[in-house]
């Protein structure tokens, strides 16, 4: 019976918790490794128009538009007992911060860029990338209106939140193919006489792009398994309908 109710539970919610710390583990690894790619590697990191500037866009991105965008749209998923309003707050805070170290990370390389007379949005990597920062900002702003300020009706906010979270998760996958473009690009262009010599530093961008690659499948994994979805909670639904109560002019059953 122990031994069913184990498989129960491992099949169920109650293995999210290793799929989660695993997603942290690469997710924190990711984020060290490109520090320490740009950091030793290729000379650290400045503000000054210098390649060492360049270093803080490589840095900025994975940490904010992979890890904490991450860890974002899986606070529905981590935090299933808590209240709604605290994880939708989380969620939004969590998204900020992805905002705000994105934008550092894109000025750094577009400095950078003017600095040393480089053409500025003529690589994949860079449409890639601007199309997945502007959907970004998009998505958030959209997400505010509908989610966090009170004008949205239940209606509107039940028929936009499917949509919200595909394109969340969307996103997200864009984000990561972004990463990986970008660090074909810069070995190509920092190593490429060495690179087929299996050099430390090819291998360590290498072993980079496979924990984001593994980053980003336990990400997606999470998000799209029926069992680890957020069980509804009676008083969240009673505050539902009272809420289109009062926008909608609709009546409840006594």
């Amino acid at each position: 019976m122990e031994e069913e109710s184990l498989s129960r539970s491992w099949r169920g919610a109650g293995s999210m918790p290793w799929y989660v710390g695993a997603s942290q583990l690469l997710g924190v690894a990711s984020v060290v490794m490109t520090g320490v790619w740009m950091g030793h590697y290729r000379g650290g990191y400045a503000w000054d128009g210098s390649a060492q500037e360049f270093n803080v866009h490589p840095l900025c991105m994975v940490l904010g538009m992979i890890f904490l965008y991450g860890d974002a749209i899986m606070v529905y998923r981590v935090f299933r007992t808590e209240s709604k309003r605290s994880v939708k707050i989380l969620h939004a805070v969590l998204h900020a911060l992805t905002l705000l170290i994105s934008i550092i990370g894109i000025v750094a390389v577009f400095q950078f860029h003017s600095a040393s007379s480089i053409p500025h949005m003529y690589s994949l990597h860079a449409w890639c990338g601007m199309l997945a920062f502007v959907l970004f900002i998009a998505q958030w702003l959209l997400g505010f209106l509908f989610f966090l300020f009170p004008g949205a009706t239940a209606w509107l906010r039940s028929c936009y939140l499917p949509l919200h979270a595909f394109f969340g998760l969307v996103l997200f996958g864009l984000a990561v193919a972004t990463c990986l473009l970008g660090m074909v690009e810069k070995l190509l262009f920092s190593i490429l006489d060495t690179y087929s010599r299996f050099t430390a530093e090819g291998v360590l961008a290498n072993c980079l792009g496979m924990v984001l690659l593994g980053y980003g499948v336990l990400v997606g994994y999470v998000l799209t398994r029926d069992d680890f979805r957020r069980p509804p909670h009676p008083e969240e639904e009673a505050l539902s309908v009272h809420f289109k109560t009062l926008t909608e002019g609709g009546a409840t059953s006594p």
